[in-house]
């Protein structure tokens, strides 16, 4: 039996330690949340954790991997203990909001040899996996531009906003990973636009609610990204992948897969309401390739070393942005 901790109890850290403590190989043994609440009390209670400090978990022999579902302020600081107390780690992104600090954590903790998994649960959806598969097989024929489409319901409110590190950051950058999972290659020119135009709380904070990015890879290939903070109908997660054989296409997930047609028209059901009801089943895979990379060393779609890839484009974007000008960047290429 696999014993885990999960520090944080709030909206993702509820999914991860839901879909930990459902696994048949696991026990999760605790919970470590400093804000006291009703739901990290009733969290332990569904999971049979126990609400602990970070020193008890650490100190634990038997917890041989750490779930970091926190705010991102703590993710650095959790890899580089983990790290040194030689846990196995799943982290949601970003690592930090200071590239540096990126950097420097992604070194060690590769340096230090522990198994990482990133929290870009999109490679593990269905869906986008099959479209990877058919791309990498050839069945599709070579990958040539990608048109990716990501609007939430609703925008979030101001007290998120300022903490989140703003909208390339936390939410373009699962597109800004996507792209390079797909192309198989990474991106040599960012070039972002962004202005907030839905929402003046948003403005006040300092960041945007709506960006347009084009990316162009290595090999000369495009990327054209949609981000918006709010979709009239309810989430909005769409990508199509031209290529020389096939279209590919995924489209948004409808509530239910009813269609209605009377004298009016056709009715057909909206989509999922938010990225948690829409990415279940990824999760619940994200949940069972940590257990794998665990007991068996199974590699993850997605490490530590991609969450670093990701946040560049996203640092790249906010440079474009502000000048004006297509960033042109490298392996090496930093803020």
């Amino acid at each position: 039996m696999i014993e885990l901790a999960v520090f944080g109890a709030g909206r993702i850290g509820q999914v991860h330690a839901l879909n930990a403590a459902a696994h048949p190989s696991v026990r999760l043994k605790y919970i470590v949340d400093p804000v006291a609440s009703e739901h990290r009390d009733h969290l332990a209670i569904q999971t049979h954790a126990v609400l602990c400090e970070p020193e008890v978990v650490f100190a634990d022999p038997d917890v041989t991997g750490v779930i970091i579902a926190s705010s991102t302020d703590t993710h650095a600081k959790l890899l580089l203990r983990a790290a040194r107390a030689g846990k196995a780690v799943f982290c949601e992104k970003p690592v930090s909001l200071d590239f540096s600090t990126v950097v420097d954590v992604t070194s060690k903790v590769e340096k230090s040899g522990i198994a990482c998994l990133l929290g870009f649960q999109r490679r593990y959806d269905p869906d986008f996996r099959l479209i990877r598969e058919r791309i990498v097989s050839g069945q599709a024929g070579r990958l040539e531009h990608i048109v990716m489409h990501t609007r939430d319901p609703s925008p979030p409110p101001r007290v998120y906003v300022e903490r989140s590190g703003g909208m390339f950051r936390d939410q373009a950058i699962h597109d800004f990973d996507m792209a390079r999972y797909l192309l198989g290659e990474e991106i040599a020119i960012v070039y972002a636009a962004g202005n907030s135009l839905i929402d003046p709380e948003i403005k006040a904070a300092g960041d945007i609610d709506t960006a347009m990015i084009t990316l162009t890879s290595v090999s000369g290939r495009f990327v054209q990204m949609i981000n918006c903070r709010r979709a009239p109908f309810g989430y909005d997660q769409r990508l199509e992948a031209l290529c020389s054989n096939e279209v590919l296409y995924v489209e948004n997930r409808p509530q239910r897969g009813v269609m209605i047609a009377d004298a009016n028209g056709f009715h057909s059901s909206t989509p999922m309401s938010y990225f948690i009801e829409r990415f279940a089943d990824a999760y619940r895979a994200e949940m069972h390739a940590f257990v794998d990379m665990i007991d068996n060393g199974s590699k993850p779609l997605a490490g530590i070393r991609d969450g670093l890839e990701a946040q560049r484009l996203a640092e790249a974007a906010i440079v474009s942005m502000k000048t004006g000008s297509p960033v042109r960047i490298s392996h090496d290429w930093h803020p």
